[in-house]
């Protein structure tokens, strides 16, 4: 068991996930070891208001963490036997 889980862990870390706010003008590109790859700002967004684009940026993040937290439970759920992690449980990743 624990070669599978080192070899999902291996596997989380390349796999990337897209986080998006303002309907995808805003994306951040973030590997299942929440490290940010890339971050699109659509150009328009750089003459609205300054707060609004914070707003953005910082949902866009949420989102990628939602989605890596959600394809890292669905990868290992075989590993667990099918039992769901507690929420806030992070496995050392």
């Amino acid at each position: 068991m624990r070669e599978d889980m080192q070899k999902a862990q291996d596997e989380l870390a390349s796999l990337e996930v897209t986080g998006e706010a303002g309907g995808g003008m805003v994306k951040v590109l973030m590997t299942c070891k929440h490290a940010v790859r890339r971050l699109d700002i659509e150009d328009s967004l750089f003459t609205d208001d300054k707060k609004m684009l914070e707003d953005l940026i910082a949902a866009a993040f949420n989102d990628a963490i939602r989605k890596v937290e959600s394809t890292v439970q669905e990868r290992l759920s075989g590993l667990t036997g099918g039992l769901s992690l507690p929420l806030g449980m992070k496995l050392p990743i």
